[in-house]
C-alpha cells in the first residue's frame, strides 16, 4: 500500500504542476507550435512542456527557500537550467534502457495507480471518471500521454530501486574509520619561549638585518597590488551642510515621545495563582519566613524569566499598580488582583521618571535627522556624478566640482584600513581591470564612491626597504627559536637518559585521553598529528614560530569499538557509506545508459523555452 500512495502522490503533483503552468506559468508563452520537444534519448522524445515545467519547479523552490524571487538570468549563472536538462536526460535514458529490457507495469497496476490517486477522486471518495478526463484536459494532457508518463515513471522508479537495493560497504570499512578516529594518546610535553632564555635577547643591528635579509630573499614576497584611484562622498561629510528646521526637530521629537518622556517605573517579577485562597496562603509563608519567592516559583515548575514582567508603570499593573508601586525594593507586594486572578508582585528596581526636554533631546536629534537626511541627499547626487562619468568626466575633476573626496590606495587582498574597510570597496577593487571606466557604486552606510585602476602589481620580490618591520621581525623570532632548540635537545637528550623534565626545571604539562581532533593552546601547527605519528615512549622536539615544544608520548589507547557510542558512530558511518556507494553506482548506470542510448538535444528549443522564462 506504501508504494501504491508514493506513485499516487507523484503523480497527483504532475497533474498539479501541469495545471499552473497551463493556467499562469509556461502556458501563458507563445511558442512555436512547431517546437513539441526540446531533444530526444534514444527512442524516448523530452517533450517541450517537460522542460519548462522542471525549469519553473526549481524557480519556485529556490524562491520559497530564499525568501525572494529567482530570475531566469540568476538561474542560468548558477547552471540552474544545464542541471533540470541534465537531469531530464538521464531520466528518459532509464526510460529507454527500461523500454529495452522490457520492464513495465501492466494495466491493471496501472489502472490501481489512476484510481489511488485523491484529485481524480469525486466527494464520495470513489473514482470519478469524468473528473478525471476534465482535469486532464484542463492540464492540457490527453489520457494516453498521461498514462504513458505515469507507466514511464513507475518503470524508471522500479529499474533504480532495483540498482539501489542491497548495496552495502563491507563492516571492516566504518570500523576502521572508527578505530581511527576514536583512539586516544596520552602524553606529557613541555613549552619553551622567550622566557626561558638564560638571558634576553639582544636586539639586531642594521648590519645583522640586511644580512638576514639578503640570506631569505626568497621568503620576503611583496602581494599582487592594485594601484586605484577612487573618489569617495561619505554622509558624514556633508552632515554639517545639511539644513534642520526646527519644526522638522519637534515633530521627530513628539513622534519620540515614549523615548523621552517615560512615568516612574517598577522592573517587577509576577506570580500568578489559580483563586485567592491560595494567593493568600503563599503570602502567609512568605509572611513568617516560611519560604521565598524563588521557591514559590519552583513550586510551580516554573523559572523566574516566566515571571519577569520587565519593566512597567502603575497604569500597566491596573489594579495591582498602587500596591506595588508602594513596596519597596526587594519586598513581596500582594496579593494583588489581576486579569489572570490574585498574584504576588516582587519589586526588584525602581526606576525613576524620565522627562527629557526638547533642548536636552535637540543635538541628538539632529544628529539623527541630519545622517539620514545626508545618506538622501547622497543617493540623490549619486546618478547625476555617474551621469558625469559616463560622459567622460575624471574622478580628478568630479572631486573638483563635488563633494566627492579624491583619494589614491595601494590595495592588496589584505587591505582593510580606511575605504578598504568597506566589502563594496572590497569586492569592485578586487574585480576591476585595466580599460575599465569609473562608476558609482553605493556602500553600505550609504556612501558612494568610484574607481580607477591606474597600476596592476604582480607578486614580486620585496626590496629590504619594503619590509624592513618585517625582517626585525622574523629575525628576533627565528634567534629565540634557534636558542631555544639547543635548550630543548639538552633536555631531549637528559630525559632520554632517564632524567625528567621536572628534574631538569622544567614546567611539564600532561595530557590524558586526547584524540586526533584536539587543539592545545600554544602548540605549534600539526602538533597532534605529530603525536598521533610517535612510539610509546618516543620523545621530539617541534618548532612553533617563536617557541619550541618537547613532547613524549606515554601511552596508546585503542578504540573501544564495544561501546554504545562507537556501535552507534559505526552504524551511522555505515549508513552513509551505503547511500554514497549506491548514489555512486546509480550515477555510473545513468551515464552509462545515457552514453549506449545517444542524445540529440534541439538547442534552439531549449534556447526558446529559456527565452520564454525572461
Amino acid at each position: 500500500m506504501a508504494k501504491k500512495s508514493s506513485f499516487g502522490k507523484t503523480a497527483m503533483w504532475i497533474l498539479m504542476a501541469l495545471l499552473f503552468l497551463g493556467l499562469g506559468g509556461f502556458g501563458a508563452v507563445n511558442l512555436s507550435g512547431n517546437i513539441r520537444t526540446i531533444g530526444s534519448v534514444g527512442d524516448k522524445p523530452i517533450a517541450v512542456d517537460t522542460y519548462a515545467r522542471q525549469m519553473q519547479k526549481e524557480l519556485n523552490a529556490i524562491s520559497r527557500q530564499t525568501g525572494s524571487n529567482m530570475s531566469f538570468a540568476q538561474a542560468h549563472q548558477l547552471g540552474l537550467d544545464r542541471a533540470v536538462l541534465q537531469r531530464l536526460l538521464r531520466d528518459r535514458a532509464l526510460d529507454h534502457e527500461a523500454t529495452q529490457i522490457g520492464l513495465s507495469i501492466g494495466d491493471e497496476v496501472l489502472r490501481e495507480r489512476i484510481l489511488n490517486i485523491p484529485s481524480f477522486q469525486g466527494i464520495d471518495g470513489k473514482f470519478d471518471r469524468d473528473g478525471y478526463a476534465q482535469s486532464l484536459r484542463s492540464a492540457g494532457l490527453n489520457e494516453a500521454d498521461f498514462e504513458t508518463s505515469l507507466r514511464e515513471e513507475t518503470a524508471r522508479q522500479l529499474l533504480q530501486g532495483a540498482i539501489l537495493s542491497g548495496i552495502e560497504m563491507p563492516a571492516a570499512y566504518a570500523e576502521t574509520l572508527v578505530g581511527y578516529i576514536s583512539e586516544t594518546r596520552d602524553f606529557t610535553w613541555v613549552l619553551l619561549d622567550e622566557t626561558s632564555l638564560e638571558k634576553p635577547l639582544e636586539e639586531a643591528d642594521e648590519a645583522t638585518l640586511k644580512a638576514y635579509f639578503e640570506a631569505n630573499s626568497e621568503n620576503f614576497v611583496l602581494p599582487a597590488t592594485k594601484k586605484i584611484t577612487y573618489a569617495w562622498l561619505n554622509p558624514t561629510d556633508i552632515i554639517d551642510e545639511v539644513e534642520m528646521p526646527e519644526e522638522d526637530l519637534r515633530a521627530e521629537y513628539e513622534s519620540r515621545a515614549d523615548q523621552y518622556i517615560q512615568p516612574e517605573r517598577r522592573l517587577v517579577e509576577r506570580l500568578v495563582f489559580a483563586d485567592q485562597e491560595a494567593a493568600d496562603h503563599a503570602a502567609a509563608a512568605l509572611e513568617v519566613g516560611g519560604t521565598t519567592f524563588e521557591a514559590l516559583v519552583a513550586e510551580r515548575d516554573l523559572q523566574l524569566t516566566d515571571v519577569d514582567m520587565g519593566d512597567v508603570d502603575q497604569a500597566e499593573l491596573g489594579a495591582a499598580g498602587e500596591a506595588v508601586f508602594a513596596a519597596e525594593i526587594g519586598s513581596v507586594a500582594g496579593p494583588a488582583p489581576t486579569g489572570l486572578g490574585p498574584a504576588l508582585f516582587r519589586v526588584n528596581a525602581i526606576l525613576p521618571a524620565q522627562n527629557v526636554s526638547f533642548e536636552e533631546a535637540e543635538p541628538e536629534l539632529r544628529d539623527a535627522l541630519a545622517a539620514d537626511r545626508a545618506v538622501r541627499i547622497v543617493e540623490a547626487q549619486a546618478e547625476d556624478f555617474d551621469d558625469r562619468l559616463a560622459g567622460g568626466a575624471t574622478l580628478e575633476e568630479l572631486a573638483q566640482q563635488t563633494d566627492m573626496v579624491l583619494g589614491q590606495i595601494e590595495w592588496t587582498v589584505d587591505s582593510s584600513d580606511d575605504i578598504a574597510a568597506y566589502e563594496g570597496f572590497r569586492e569592485a577593487a578586487a574585480t576591476v581591470a585595466e580599460g575599465n571606466f569609473p562608476k558609482v557604486e553605493q556602500l553600505g552606510d550609504g556612501g558612494i564612491f568610484a574607481l580607477r585602476l591606474d597600476e596592476a602589481l604582480p607578486e614580486r620580490p620585496a626590496t629590504y626597504a619594503d619590509v624592513t618591520e618585517e625582517v626585525a621581525e622574523r629575525w628576533r623570532a627565528d634567534a629565540i627559536v634557534q636558542q631555544l632548540r639547543t635548550l630543548a635537545d639538552t633536555a631531549k637528550t637528559e630525559a632520554e637518559a632517564g632524567v625528567t623534565w621536572p628534574v631538569q626545571g622544567l614546567t611539564q604539562r600532561e595530557e590524558m585521553t586526547q584524540t586526533r581532533n584536539a587543539f592545545l593552546p600554544a602548540t605549534p601547527v600539526g602538533f597532534t598529528a605529530e603525536v598521533f605519528d610517535m612510539e610509546v615512549g618516543d620523545i621530539r622536539i617541534l618548532e612553533g614560530n617563536d617557541t619550541v615544544v618537547l613532547v613524549k608520548l606515554d601511552a596508546i589507547t585503542p578504540a573501544d569499538k564495544d561501546n554504545s557510542e562507537a556501535q552507534a558512530l559505526i552504524a551511522g558511518l555505515r549508513e552513509q557509506q551505503n547511500e554514497a556507494l549506491a548514489r555512486g553506482l546509480f550515477d555510473f548506470f545513468s551515464e552509462d545508459t545515457l552514453l549506449r542510448a545517444g542524445q540529440n538535444i534541439d538547442s534552439r528549443a531549449v534556447n526558446a523555452v529559456n527565452v520564454s522564462f525572461q
